[in-house]
């Protein structure tokens, strides 16, 4: 099968890889944010944002694509101001197809990441707390530590939707070899065009690798926050 692939369809797979990376990361620090007002505060609006949170799970994937379009395309508000003041352009590009994939992948994120500080020994907060170390020192030394495995997981997670994400990137950024075709706009190239069988099993094989081996990894770090919940006395 490797054989039937050329020069576009490996490039098509390192840009997949550097956008999925880059959403996903670039996705953190909010998911994180997020997972842990979710997971540990009760405030008015709450509700909505987790409503806001989870939607790109229901919305049709287009639909969010072609928000994005709209808002960050070169006619879009957004869009004209990212260009005017930082000379940034993201319809159409390999940035924009990381947005659209790190707003996919989301969702996904917070979920995991919500249950890993639900789960969270608070006894050891409340100690540090009663002997007067800052917020800020609690949540960097003891949350985030005893987390660890939960954020690991939902980081491996987000790759991996990022790395199959389809509709919202073909929406938005289309399908331009080197900067928007990724491994998922080409397998949906190739079954549009006769004899493309190959090369479209092909990527789509080495899709399920990467995706499987995110997955397996992320199940057990899943696994081992568990034994480390149960032994921990």
């Amino acid at each position: 099968m490797m054989t039937s692939l050329g020069h576009e369809d490996y490039q098509a797979i390192g840009l997949s890889l550097k956008i999925a990376g880059v959403a996903s990361l670039a996705s953190l620090p909010f998911a994180i944010a997020t997972a842990y007002c979710l997971a540990r505060f009760r405030f008015r609006g709450q509700m909505l944002l987790n409503v806001l949170v989870h939607l790109p799970l229901v919305l049709p994937p287009v639909v969010t694509g072609y928000v994005l379009l709209l808002l960050f395309g070169r006619q879009g508000p957004l869009g004209q101001m990212l260009e005017a003041c930082c000379g940034i352009v993201l319809s159409f590009r390999w940035t924009g197809a990381a947005l659209a994939a790190a707003i996919m992948a989301f969702p996904l994120m917070v979920r995991t990441i919500r249950v890993s500080f639900e789960q969270g020994d608070g006894r050891l907060e409340q100690a540090a707390a009663s002997l007067g170390a800052p917020p800020v020192a609690i949540f960097f030394t003891i949350t985030l530590p005893l987390a660890m495995s939960g954020l690991v997981s939902g980081l491996l997670i987000g790759f991996a939707k990022a790395l199959g994400e389809f509709g919202a990137t073909m929406t938005f950024v289309s399908n331009i070899p080197g900067q928007s075709r990724t491994i998922a706009t080409s397998i949906y190239g190739y079954t549009q065009i006769p004899d493309g069988e190959e090369p479209a099993l092909a990527l789509a094989g080495i899709s399920i690798a990467i995706s499987v081996v995110a997955l397996v990894l992320s199940e057990l770090l899943m696994r081992r926050l568990n034994r480390h919940r149960k032994a921990t006395p």
